[in-house]
């Protein structure tokens, strides 16, 4: 490979700590609340993993915020072949010098686009991506439509920074993105799904179908979220039973923790996190500072993976950040043995890499009433 696009969604995930499942129409709320961007650092992540397997790559990509200054910081002179109009009048009226932030950058899908189509432009061999799942459907959708007829299709590879990642086009982490990049010899199609963010913020998870992308075949490249199927009343009932009323519990989002809740009276926010002690809901739908506020320790935090990607961290659960998970002493993490068939192995992506590497090993996921099955963090 010679060359290659990239291009920063700057706002992907930045509603995920401040709990509103999503950027999408929340962007001033999400800043309102302190939200903090974690795209440009993941994407800084993924690029200097490459570039110390790939140093002299051509590197194109868009002005400042929208992938310049993380290719920059990586080590790579960037080639800027799209900067956006409010950018370029901004800095005319006033600072020419001056450089928006991620936090306040106002960026569209439309940027994500445009600056597709000018790599595309340039014939580059891959376009690696920044964002969640919107982002991947604006790439994936950019790319079919440039597509000449019979000509090969340009892959594309996204770094995770969203808070839901339904899309089979991802790598596992940034790190796993800058390697693939850097090795990968195939390509395969993979599936570009979204979900409608206001449903998912009242607790429905409606998923489409939006593209099909050409995608680098590699081990560490995330599958498509699953939803699974059987009953976790047994394993709600045993967890109940043997609660320590003693310990603050953070629940996290899906149906199978929310079967616990149900089962100690609690109402689950169904794709929130929620926050118990002694039959006191301390937090509902919580955010990363209100779980802080409201932790008293002992900690227990309680999560299920994602059916087909095996993430208990780092997807959908943004909430449950570093910082929550330092407070805890102990996590629980709970599934049915359907649920796990379907997982080679459970995974994190926390954002914070001591943290990650102590979570991995083996651990015990508890499957039902009185059983539990041995699987691998990784």
């Amino acid at each position: 490979m010679e060359s290659l696009g990239v291009v920063v969604n700057p706002i992907a995930g930045m509603g995920g700590r401040v709990g509103l499942k999503g950027t999408d129409g929340k962007l001033e709320e999400a800043r309102q609340r302190g939200a903090e961007p974690r795209a440009p650092d993941r994407a800084l992540e993924a690029l200097r993993a490459l570039f110390r397997r790939e140093p002299d790559l051509t590197v194109y990509t868009a002005a400042n915020v929208l992938g310049e200054r993380a290719v920059r910081d990586a080590g790579y002179e960037p080639v800027v072949v799209y900067e956006p109009a409010t950018e370029s009048d901004s800095k005319s009226e006033s600072n020419p010098e001056s450089e928006p932030e991620p936090a306040t950058a106002e960026t569209t899908a439309a940027d994500t686009r445009a600056a597709v189509r000018a790599f595309l432009e340039h014939d580059v061999d891959l376009v690696l991506f920044v964002g969640g799942d919107g982002t991947a459907v604006d790439v994936a959708e950019t790319l079919e439509a440039k597509r000449e007829d019979d000509a090969e299709p340009t892959p594309m590879l996204g770094v995770p920074a969203g808070v839901k990642i339904y899309s089979s086009v991802f790598a596992v982490t940034p790190a796993d993105a800058g390697r693939i990049v850097a090795e990968f010899d195939r390509v395969t199609s993979r599936e570009v799904n979204d979900i409608d963010e206001a449903a998912y913020r009242d607790g429905e998870v409606r998923t489409e179908l939006k593209a099909i992308a050409t995608v680098p075949v590699a081990s560490d490249v995330q599958s498509s979220k699953q939803v699974s199927s059987g009953t976790v009343d047994s394993l709600a009932a045993g967890f109940a039973r043997e609660i320590d009323r003693d310990r603050t519990f953070v629940f996290g989002p899906g149906g199978t923790v929310g079967a616990i809740e149900t089962e100690l009276g609690v109402d689950p926010s169904p794709l929130g996190v929620d926050v118990w002690r002694d039959g006191d809901l301390l937090a509902r739908d919580a955010s990363e500072s209100e779980i802080l506020d409201v932790l008293e320790e002992p900690v227990t935090i309680v999560v299920s993976p994602i059916g087909g990607q095996g993430f208990v961290f780092g997807r959908g659960n943004h909430q449950i950040s570093p910082a929550v998970i330092r407070r805890a002493d102990e996590i629980e993490i709970v599934a049915s043995g359907a649920k796990l068939d379907g997982i080679d192995s459970l995974r994190v992506d926390t954002d914070d890499e001591t943290i990650d590497e102590e979570l991995c090993g083996w651990t015990q996921v508890r499957t039902g009433r009185f059983t539990t099955r041995l699987v691998k963090v990784v």
